[in-house]
């Protein structure tokens, strides 16, 4: 039985994940900060499941209790690093933008720490960062949200680079999503997919071993947009 880490599986795109790939067949181990919500999806998931419950913005803690999980699971082939925080902050309050880059960028880096380490150990394997196409340009409503997302995703690639040195077959995978129907997205409705297309979306990534994926895909055009367009006009919208 194939094994995967969802780290960020209490609600959203992590969870749908965790019944997207429950069904297909995997183990999952189901990691986030809220027990009650890990114990109700792990309830609900029709295969085999462990829980464990890990605050990432607290990395020191987060990262044995990751760790033990791994060694409990004995062979994890997937890992799936989705948890982040996003908060509309123009008054630039500093306590939004600390806490953001306290998960998304410190939490983030320490559980792809964990994951690295085991997939070199391992000798294969696939991992998954959940960034953002907010990783694109910056955000004056939300500055700390879009340059950890612009983090997760030169992260990754520093690690995908890493493994090709190694010559290792692991498959480091760059997922940026636009709006999906959580509560992060805030009631926005422009081209919002539900959590378990998006999650369908980004296992259908894994299946093809792919390095970047925008979900949905027709977020490519928006991508294309942000890029194109100069700073000039940009900073007018």
């Amino acid at each position: 039985m194939k094994t995967a880490v969802i780290i960020g599986a209490s609600s959203g795109i992590g969870r749908a994940l965790a019944v997207t790939l429950s069904t297909d067949g995997y183990r999952v181990g189901i990691v986030a900060r809220r027990t009650e919500l890990l114990a109700q999806l792990s309830a609900e998931l029709p295969g085999p499941s462990v829980i464990r419950t890990v605050d990432v913005s607290q990395p020191e803690q987060a990262i044995p209790l990751v760790r033990e999980l791994i060694e409990e699971l004995r062979d994890v082939e997937l890992f799936i690093v989705n948890a982040g925080v996003g908060f509309e902050n123009r008054p630039l309050a500093w306590e939004p933008e600390r806490d953001t880059i306290a998960v998304n960028v410190l939490g983030f880096a320490a559980m792809v720490n964990v994951a690295v380490a085991h997939l070199e150990a391992r000798g294969s394997g696939h991992l998954v960062g959940i960034s953002s196409i907010a990783a694109l340009r910056g955000n004056r409503g939300a500055p700390a949200y879009n340059a950890s997302k612009a983090f997760v995703s030169n992260y990754l690639e520093g690690v995908r680079y890493r493994f090709n040195k190694l010559k290792l077959p692991v498959v480091v995978t760059d997922v940026q999503p636009g709006y999906v129907d959580t509560p992060m997205a805030k009631g926005n409705l422009f081209w919002v997919a539900s959590p378990q297309k998006a999650a369908g979306q980004i296992v259908d990534a894994i299946r093809a071993r792919r390095h970047h994926v925008y979900v949905t895909r027709r977020w490519r055009l928006i991508a294309w947009l942000m890029k194109a367009l100069p700073d000039m006009v940009f900073r007018r919208l």
